[in-house]
């Protein structure tokens, strides 16, 4: 099997993942930031809790609408133009937050700002198939994942330090807080433009030699991966779905807690969000920042995919259901450490999932449709949390049912059938010529 020099990979990697990361940080803290601004947002415009909770997911209805034909277009037209295009409208819907004073204006602006944003992960994730091999994407997807917890450690105080703003020039400190971050977004956008290559042939960065070399590698892993069929075959194949439905479950987790996360630290700091809040809330991505290097490099290093992915997300669930049930403001953000780190790390693992058995344009279409299953689960987090809670009358309610289907997640991945070598005639999902990677 052909093999790139460790010198390339890196050169690749130099180059490539540190602007991608300052993307995902983008996206994070411009899809999340409502969290920092619920108090100060719902205290201003008297939006009820309810309302607060239906707009935060309705991001991700508009953000999966679009998100299969979105892949599509970048496939077809490239990352360069597609991706500024992205971070560039989404930029300027966010911005635009900061004149959502009526529920109905609310409920659009965050509808809007998933229509923009759609496309913009699932066209990451095509994007490293086109520049790295099997073998090596667990790791660069993984350095990828820095994005959500960099995006807390760094923009957790920048949120509370805009907060701190408030009556600066007649605005609200929750108004700067969305004016400045969603311009950051588009400033980034614009340099994408200039910045990224569409596919290593494209890279004058690259000698002509190393060209030839990565594409090489990367053309004779395509050959191995199974004939698709038409696109709505390849979206209805039973691997594909069974992934979708596992993503629902491990995004529901995730913006389960991260929308809620800063209101969750106040009441364990007993304040309001502000600087402290937002100096504590980096915390845990402190630790999910470690874990999201660590994990996915020693699930390539041993190939238990699989086992490692379930394991991530069964500590994720427990720190999830610990972090309420422990009255300690340490234990309760220690617990909080873990559940971040869970559900952050186990990510870059299972987007090898899908690599390793599609490639090009169903590649395009199925990862977009698992990340689309995946912001609905974003949707009716907060939706199905803020119902357990007036259910069962309790604020912790909320976050034990987010920890059970967590755990569920975890149990599903073990499901996933390991890839064998690809088969002369029928191909079957999850075929790869690298059979371990997913055991």
């Amino acid at each position: 099997m052909n093999t790139l020099p460790a010198s390339l990979l890196a050169k690749v990697s130099w180059r490539l993942l540190p602007f991608l990361l300052l993307m995902y940080i983008m996206a994070f803290l411009d899809r999340a930031n409502v969290g920092f601004a619920k108090q100060a947002f719902q205290a201003d415009t008297g939006i009820s809790d309810a309302a607060f909770a239906f707009g935060a997911g309705v991001f991700f209805a508009g953000y999966a609408l679009l998100e299969v034909p979105s892949n599509l277009i970048m496939h077809r037209i490239g990352a360069r133009l597609w991706m500024c295009r992205i971070m560039v409208t989404w930029g300027l819907v966010s911005a635009a937050m900061m004149f959502a004073h009526t529920e109905t204006s609310f409920y659009v602006l965050r509808f809007l700002l998933g229509v923009a944003e759609a496309g913009f992960f699932p066209g990451v994730i095509l994007y490293l198939t086109y520049w790295f091999p099997s073998a090596a994407r667990g790791k660069a997807m993984g350095f990828f994942y820095f994005g959500a917890p960099l995006a807390f450690i760094f923009g957790s105080p920048l949120s509370g330090l805009l907060l701190e703003l408030d009556g600066l020039l007649g605005a609200h400190g929750w108004q700067w807080l969305f004016a400045v971050e969603g311009l950051m977004a588009t400033a980034v956008g614009i340099w994408a433009y200039f910045y990224l290559d569409n596919r290593p042939k494209d890279a004058k960065w690259l000698t002509a030699d190393e060209r030839h070399q990565l594409q090489a590698v990367l053309d004779a892993e395509d050959s191995q991966k199974q004939a698709h069929g038409s696109l709505l075959k390849v979206l209805s194949q039973p691997a594909v779905l069974y992934l979708c439905g596992i993503y629902l479950l491990i995004q529901a987790s995730v913006y389960g807690v991260v929308f809620y996360l800063p209101t969750q630290v106040a009441g364990l700091l007993g304040t309001k969000v502000g600087l402290l809040v937002g100096v504590v809330s980096a915390l845990p991505w402190l630790c999910a920042l470690f874990a999201a290097w660590k994990i996915p490099a020693l699930a390539d290093r041993t190939g238990r995919r699989r086992t490692v992915a379930s394991v991530t997300l069964v500590v994720s669930g427990l720190g999830i259901a610990a972090s309420v049930t422990f009255a300690s403001p340490l234990l309760g953000i220690l617990a909080l450490c873990f559940a971040a780190s869970g559900f952050i790390a186990v990510q870059p693992v299972f987007w090898t999932f899908p690599g390793s058995f599609l490639a090009g344009s169903a590649a395009a279409g199925a990862i977009a449709l698992i990340n689309s299953f995946g912001a609905l689960g974003g949707f009716i987090a907060p939706i199905i949390k803020n119902a357990a809670e007036g259910l069962f009358h309790s604020p912790a309610a909320g976050l034990y049912l987010l920890a059970v289907t967590t755990l569920i997640a975890a149990a599903l991945i073990m499901g996933i059938r390991p890839p064998r070598q690809r088969p002369a005639a029928k191909p079957s999902p999850f075929t790869t010529a690298n059979s371990r990677n997913l055991s």
